[in-house]
């Protein structure tokens, strides 16, 4: 920690956006092995077989308990009131009282009055200080991802991903594969071990969502390996992992619309080690540009004006006046190769791009262009093996959003920020064509359907 506010930060270098452009923190990353075999491989395995990746470490549990936490979570979520019900999950989406996204995260209805929010560091901290601030009936434990963590985690989380998942959990249990609903929870035995399974999907392949205490983590993982080795199961390291999404359609870190002037308690209590990073080519003085709605990168399914909540009236007049939506871009392979071999010989080369994921800061930000006018923001960004192309996430007008528009990503900063991961680069033009969001075929036709 850093011991200093975002606030304090700010008002010493009077802009939020330089703040958060030459951030100092580090990239965020996924604390676990880098690679088991190799990303590619890895890649493969939740199309070919079934991936095996550990999310016991790199986002945060929150366990809310009490007798206002149904009501607590319906007043900070854009989530219908009329779903919350033990045993299933949701992915709780919440905004600010402007009704621009903070962040979205998996809450767990655990019991009646018991829930477990598993979220990056934007809304769990939003939701904390919430729970703190608003004088609710409830307790509160946090369980901070491993970064940051001393000790060993609360829970294990481990997913199953791919075709082969069914068949691994009815070898590991001894018994038919839970019939689960999407987002729906049940409970198997595994070694002896009572563990919590959710019908999900990450990848854009059918999958499941194990859970339970640390001290069972070792055995459930062991036979989870050991009963399906015959199945292809495939351990995912994190720079795998951190690439699913991009098939699957989900942004994980837009940035969060925190900076109001109504907003200065709570950045006052948030310590500026949490505040994130800004990077990439789309710059702005106002802070208010970086800001989406849910609509924007579709979120809007998980929105519904049946209760009060926090930006309820803003969020309607944002419904009835839908800007820009999610796409995927995929990025002209000409044009990335070049930037790639930038690296070798003379002259200053392209900013460097990692594989898989090529994010270098928690909030990737990248100007989208169509005849010199910026029409969106491009986001996550990086490589699939099983399609063999480079693409991002990104958010763009909707009169731009037919599949196989042409646009152009400037990709690199200019000037370059003072970011630790940010190198003396030039900034590059790169050629790229809409395509529906979810990317992944299988994701696009019906993994939510099924």
């Amino acid at each position: 920690m850093t011991n200093q506010s975002l606030q304090s930060a700010i008002d010493q270098q009077g802009s939020a956006v330089e703040v958060l452009r030459n951030a100092k923190s580090r990239p965020f990353t996924f604390p676990v092995t880098p690679e088991f075999t190799n990303w590619r491989t890895e890649q493969a395995s939740w199309r070919d077989s079934c991936a095996l990746l550990d999310q016991s470490h790199h986002m945060a549990d929150l366990f809310v308990r009490g007798p206002d936490a149904t009501e607590f979570f319906t007043w900070i979520g854009t989530n219908s009131a009329a779903a919350y019900h033990v045993g299933r999950a949701k992915q709780l989406v919440a905004v600010n009282h402007d009704g621009y996204l903070i962040g979205d995260g998996i809450l767990f209805h655990l019991a009646e009055g018991s829930f477990d929010l598993v979220a990056l560091p934007m809304l769990a901290d939003w939701v904390e200080y919430n729970i703190v601030d608003g004088g609710w009936d409830l307790t509160l434990e946090r369980d901070d991802h491993s970064l940051i963590r001393k000790g060993d985690p609360k829970l294990f989380r481990y997913e199953l991903q791919g075709p082969n998942a069914p068949a691994i959990i009815e070898k590991v249990t001894g018994q038919p594969a839970p019939e689960l609903k999407f987002f729906h929870m049940g409970e198997v035995s595994i070694e002896g071990r009572n563990v919590g399974v959710l019908r999900h999907g990450m990848a854009g392949q059918p999958g499941f969502e194990l859970w339970g205490p640390w001290a069972d983590a070792a055995a459930v993982h062991a036979k989870l390996l050991a009963d399906g080795a015959e199945f292809g199961i495939t351990q995912v390291g994190a720079k795998g992992y951190s690439s699913a999404n991009l098939g699957s359609g989900w942004v994980p870190s837009p940035p969060p619309a925190i900076f109001e002037p109504e907003l200065k308690a709570y950045r006052e209590w948030l310590d500026l080690s949490k505040a994130g990073s800004f990077g990439g080519s789309f710059y702005s003085a106002e802070v208010a540009d970086y800001y989406v709605t849910p609509y924007d990168i579709g979120l809007g399914r998980s929105v519904s004006f049946d209760h009060e909540f926090l930006g309820k009236e803003a969020l309607q007049r944002h419904s009835q006046n839908q800007r820009r939506t999610k796409v995927t871009l995929v990025w002209n392979h000409e044009d990335v190769t070049k930037a790639l071999g930038s690296i070798l010989g003379d002259g200053i080369p392209a900013k460097y791009i990692e594989l898989p994921k090529s994010r270098y800061a928690l909030f990737q930000t990248d100007r989208i262009l169509k005849d010199g006018n910026t029409i969106g923001i491009s986001f996550d960004v990086g490589y699939l093996a099983n399609e063999q192309v480079f693409l991002s996430l990104a958010t763009i007008d909707v009169e731009h959003a037919q599949t196989g528009t042409e646009v152009t990503v400037l990709w690199g900063e200019e000037p370059n920020s003072g970011k630790a991961q940010v190198e003396h680069h030039r900034q590059v033009e790169m050629r790229a064509t809409v395509a529906p969001a979810p990317f992944t075929e299988y994701a696009r036709a019906g993994y939510r359907t099924s």
